[in-house]
């Protein structure tokens, strides 16, 4: 019997270790191809290719941490109190926010060469306060809403650090705009990953997501050290402004202090179109929320039609960064016009459409909003790139992104006070849109026209 039992053993040993093997081979072929994509074009040697890697275990981090705040906030209680619970999850967490986020970009200026250190102090924090979140987002206490607070800021902070940094770590075959679309494409890609990791922690228990989060943020402190000594550089490099008067130092270009508006309209222009886009996402991530919840698309659950919408905003955002790259000889201020008007149509035609043909039209505005924010956002890093000079642009990116977080969050903060009714919501997101075309697009187009300076690639 004992030798029967250990050769039924040394089977068992050889049969795991075929499997093993099966597994590995695609698994590290995978690993390999994922590498050789992003330190393609001289990324590995510049650093891009790990600041690519360190963006895709933020992005994994931050959706871990989303799906343990939705799953309190949002999906566990009725609509009516979970419009409630967002809102309050509004006013505790963005509008501190609000305050803190202009701090941000002068704050960055004055740390040029912590950047490393920035960004890991930013992980630690996130991991430090998913396990303080952890105690209290089974029951989703009043103790939940500060460290969701810290998480917010500290996630920002990481992100206008990465803006900063990327310029730092250009390969001479790269455009700036192309680097960007690498490292959001990665993002994306994580994002999608962890999203059934993260709800299968879930299912083991509300904290689980949390602890994972923790475990996926400390590696991203130690990641964020792997970065090249040169993202520490602060050379050449001064302060920008988005409007007069906000005591930059000169730049000694004519006696004009550098900023946003001393280097022409197009970046301005660019912004403000931006803004309205980044306002629609926020607008219709509310909105669609807790309409669908209530009044799910035809013959589809609640939970179906939210994941429906989902999916297609997030292919759209994809399919826009990839769209960017490819839109290599674009000017970029006619691609953001484009962008707000396919918006703009696809929330009219939802608007009009929705009462016929909502299970169609909804994902399509979706779609159409992930694409033209991701391309609008594409080219308005192409205008900073032309028009703010170097000495600037860095923190030209940082004030950007602080801006257009303030936009996502009024425009979030409409979405969850409108009353759920789907033609109404979608003309006020048509409405969005229109009040960022009117701001912009004549400008955008008569500044692309008069431009003395070579056109701004987008990819």
């Amino acid at each position: 019997m004992a030798g029967v039992g250990a050769t039924r053993g040394s089977k068992a040993r050889r049969a795991g270790r075929a499997i093993g093997r099966a597994l590995h081979r695609p698994l590290r072929g995978a690993a390999r191809q994922l590498r050789r994509a992003t330190h393609a074009q001289g990324a590995g040697e510049s650093g891009l290719a790990q600041l690519i890697e360190l963006h895709a275990v933020n992005a994994a981090g931050d959706m871990m941490i989303t799906i343990a705040l939705a799953s309190t906030v949002f999906f566990s209680v009725p609509t009516h109190e979970a419009r409630g619970r967002v809102a309050l999850y509004l006013l505790v967490t963005m509008a501190p926010f609000a305050l803190l986020a202009p701090v941000v970009g002068p704050l960055l200026d004055r740390v040029p060469h912590g950047r490393r250190a920035a960004m890991a102090g930013a992980m630690l924090a996130r991991a430090l306060l998913a396990l303080s979140m952890s105690r209290a987002v089974a029951d989703g206490g009043l103790a939940l809403y500060p460290a969701a607070l810290g998480v917010l800021v500290a996630s920002k902070a990481y992100g206008v650090v990465r803006s900063a940094v990327v310029p730092r770590l250009l390969p001479p075959r790269i455009s700036l705009v192309k680097a960007n679309s690498r490292v959001t494409l990665s993002g994306l890609l994580a994002t999608g990953a962890a999203a059934p990791v993260g709800a299968g922690l879930h299912l083991i228990g509300p904290a689980w997501p949390l602890y994972g989060a923790c475990v996926v943020f400390l590696a991203g402190t130690f990641l964020s050290f792997s970065l090249p000594h040169a993202v520490d550089s602060g050379k050449g490099e001064a302060r920008a402004r988005l409007a007069a008067g906000d005591g930059a130092a000169p730049a000694g270009a004519q006696g004009r202090r550098p900023g946003l508006r001393t280097v022409g309209p197009a970046v301005l222009h660019g912004l403000r179109a931006n803004a309205s886009l980044r306002a629609l996402s926020g607008f219709l991530t509310f909105f669609l929320a807790f309409l669908l919840r209530e009044h799910p698309l035809g013959g589809l659950g609640a939970a179906a039609s939210l994941g429906l919408v989902a999916v297609a905003a997030g292919a759209g955002n994809a399919l826009g960064t990839a769209v960017g790259a490819w839109l290599r000889a674009r000017g970029p201020e006619p691609i953001i016009a484009a962008v707000l008007g396919l918006a703009l149509s696809a929330t009219v035609l939802a608007a009009l459409c929705y009462e016929v043909l909502a299970v169609v039209v909804v994902p399509v505005a979706a779609a159409a909003a992930g694409l033209s924010q991701a391309l609008a956002k594409l080219s308005l890093d192409a205008m900073i790139q032309r028009d703010v000079p170097e000495a600037v642009r860095t923190s030209a990116f940082a004030r950007s992104e602080t801006v257009l977080q303030l936009a996502w969050v009024v425009g979030g903060a409409l979405g969850i006070a409108l009353p759920l009714i789907g033609p109404l919501g979608l003309a006020v997101a048509a409405a969005l849109v229109a009040a960022g075309a009117a701001v912009a697009v004549r400008g955008l187009l008569g500044a692309a026209r008069h431009s003395g300076r070579p056109a701004a690639r987008v990819g």
